[in-house]
């Protein structure tokens, strides 16, 4: 709903995308809510977008995500 900002897909077609971008100048769809990360298994038959839980500790409120990459070692 807020649109997302990024997305890296890794080689086992798992895709991670950042979204709720929120920067002076460009219109927010969420200006309330906290950015998010989403997960999405592009193996799947029809493939869907699930928010990933960030655990307790971080300051949910202030996350504002721009970009995302991955590391596979």
């Amino acid at each position: 709903e807020a649109g997302s900002e990024d997305i890296d897909i890794l080689p086992n077609g798992l895709a991670f995308i950042s979204s709720g971008l929120k920067y002076p100048g460009i219109k927010s769809f969420a200006p309330d809510k906290p950015g998010e990360i989403f997960l999405m298994d592009l193996n799947e038959a029809s493939p869907r977008a699930v928010e990933l839980r960030i655990g307790r500790g971080f300051d949910l409120a202030s996350f504002n995500p721009h970009g995302i990459s991955t590391y596979v070692d």
